[in-house]
């Protein structure tokens, strides 16, 4: 029985072990994606920058032609119910 426990222990040792060695590595691989993607996202914002400058630029150097305005017609004058109802009463077939 002593060899069975000892077998025991030592195995839950190692699996101690492996586990504590498994969150390193688990833990090392986390804080490497975070730095990449730290460095990516500030990679991005730099060429989004650049290029919100060169539109700016560009904007500023040649503005755009301004459109002319639509002249607006005058507005016809919204029937009333009391022409609709002249307008009826002359084309009804009595």
């Amino acid at each position: 029985m002593a060899d069975t426990s000892k077998a025991d222990t030592a195995n839950a040792q190692f699996k101690k072990a492996q586990r504590e060695q498994d969150g390193k590595k688990a833990m090392a691989e986390y804080e490497a994606d975070g730095i990449a993607m730290r460095a990516k996202t500030a990679k991005l914002r730099a060429l989004r920058l650049a290029r919100d400058a060169e539109q700016a630029a560009t904007e500023a150097a040649n503005p755009a032609p301004k459109k002319k305005s639509a002249v607006k017609k005058a507005a016809k004058p919204k029937p009333t119910i009391s022409a609709f109802h002249k307008d009826q009463e002359g084309s009804r077939n009595r």
